[in-house]
């Protein structure tokens, strides 16, 4: 997998590091087992993007530099999409304008005193007769 882009590394515990992308959308990786140094911090700010490798035994993240590429090994790699980007390939469930107005209508009678006993009753009364 490969992601164009300059990144920020934050120590999120020693061996643990948060990796945000610099330009949008927004991408988050966390990389675990592994020990970054200063330098290799540095050129992640610097980078052309950054390309992720997933073996058995753990991840490989290949940065790609102006000056030099360097390779960084790791126990494991989570990469997090933002939400839109995530959901937009999905296809979800919508509500159509008569769906929406029946759950405003419920939400609605929910809030009222006694709002719940009457939809108790209610609900009893037309799956008695079905």
């Amino acid at each position: 997998m490969h992601i164009p882009g300059g990144f920020r590394a934050l120590c999120l515990r020693p061996g643990t590091w948060l990796l945000t992308r610099v330009q949008p959308p927004a991408l988050e990786i966390i990389v675990q087992g592994v020990q970054l140094e200063a330098a290799e911090t540095l050129s992640l700010a610097n980078c052309a993007g950054l390309s992720i490798e997933w073996r058995e035994s753990g991840v490989i993240l290949r940065l790609s530099c102006a000056a030099q590429n360097s390779c960084i090994e790791a126990r494991s790699a989570i990469v997090h999409e933002s939400r839109p980007q995530l959901y937009q390939a999905l296809p979800l469930a919508q509500f159509d304008a008569a769906a929406k107005r029946f759950w405003r209508r419920i939400f609605r009678i929910v809030r009222i005193p006694g709002g719940r006993y009457l939809l108790r009753v209610l609900a009893r009364r037309t799956g008695s007769s079905a």
